[in-house]
């Protein structure tokens, strides 16, 4: 393959270029067991005899009812991530919520319970105090929302025209629930592919406004953390094999991500894949397809099939989950691909995105 001679807007799309400059490069270079398997968080282990040395504390076990103190290995998740969206603020949200949830969201998705969160600042010189000040009300917002707390930071002033307004960087620290064992490798033919409502909202949010297109009712960012949703499955008995947030790239290259390398595959039936009427309008009207749109409020998670009404029930009893569907099945054949069945009766492959269909939205 021709070598990458230059970065490139694609390259930070979540699709094939940012996956092929992630592996020639950043893991090639970085490599290390805990950053391998390139999930959302990496997850890391602290030793009990090590904390009980140094740091002499227990904690209570996670995810279960009975009182007292244990003693045992910690198991946390740990994550970044930088947001760089334009415009800063949309229907739905802005870029200080969508640090706050995103970064949440990439905790709770590896089954741990989001405490705490670095904040990075990198204002532009000549940012009105005002905007910042709007921006990190909405972080404090979010925060309590979700039940973390924001514990360190760092801001940095740049030159005039070095930077787009403002960019964040967060960074994450969650308790890994116990019991949960959220890996691709329990992933087996049969188990049910589900997600909590309608997909595209925060990606076509952000490209009206940033385009200034105006509709007859406007569509709001999904924008929100999904700690508390994903916290009432995991501590049901309900089997859950793995789960992500379908950000950038969609839904589309997040299944793909899914699949890469397994000996399975994933159909969907696109009839039971939930679009709002207004992004499958809006996506017709650009040229989008809802499959690629980012999403900011959306969990996807596989489940045993035994499980499958436990879980559904959970979810639509939670207002965050009002919408939920099974939208497809893990399959035997054809391993590694995402197969689309077709409203019209016909079946595609759904290939990870290949370019940046809307540039900026994360």
């Amino acid at each position: 393959m021709k070598r990458i001679e230059k970065i490139s807007l694609s390259h930070g799309s979540g699709g094939e270029p940012s996956w092929r400059i992630i592996s020639e490069l950043f893991l090639k270079e970085f490599y290390n067991p805990f950053l391998s398997p390139l999930t959302d968080s990496a997850i890391l282990t602290l030793s009990s005899h090590n904390l009980l040395n140094g740091l002499k504390t227990c904690v209570p076990p996670l995810g279960k009812k009975e009182a007292g103190i244990s003693c045992r290995d910690i198991k946390i998740a740990f994550t970044t991530d930088s947001y760089v969206i334009k415009p800063l603020f949309f229907s739905g949200g802005d870029i200080g919520k969508l640090a706050i949830a995103g970064t949440v969201n990439d905790l709770s998705v590896m089954g741990s319970k989001p405490l705490f969160i670095s904040c990075g600042l990198i204002i532009e010189e000549g940012f009105e105090y005002d905007l910042l000040e709007r921006i990190i009300l909405s972080m404090k917002e979010t925060a309590l929302d979700s039940g973390v707390q924001i514990v360190t930071g760092d801001t940095k002033v740049v030159e005039k025209g070095a930077a787009d307004g403002i960019f964040i960087n967060t960074a994450g620290i969650g308790l890994v629930m116990d019991g949960v064992k959220l890996m691709r490798e329990r992933i087996e033919p049969g188990d049910k592919v589900i997600i909590n409502g309608t997909i595209g909202e925060h990606g076509i949010s952000v490209i009206s406004r940033r385009e200034g297109i105006d509709f007859e009712s406007e569509i709001e960012s999904d924008c929100s953390p999904l700690n508390s949703l994903i916290t009432s499955v995991l501590e049901s008995t309900a089997d859950i094999k793995f789960m992500r947030d379908p950000t950038r790239g969609g839904l589309a290259s997040t299944l793909n991500e899914f699949v890469k390398g397994m000996k399975w595959g994933i159909v969907l039936n696109e009839n039971d894949i939930p679009v709002s009427k207004g992004v499958r309008a809006v996506s017709d009207m650009l040229g989008f397809d809802p499959l690629y749109i980012a999403n900011e409020g959306k969990v996807v998670m596989v489940v045993s099939s035994a499980d499958k009404e436990n879980v559904l029930k959970i979810m639509q009893n939670h207002p965050q989950g009002r919408d939920t569907r099974i939208i497809g099945e893990i399959v035997s054949s054809p391993q590694g691909m995402v197969v689309l069945k077709t409203a019209v009766g016909g079946a595609r492959i759904v290939d990870m995105v290949s370019g940046e269909q809307l540039p900026r939205i994360c």
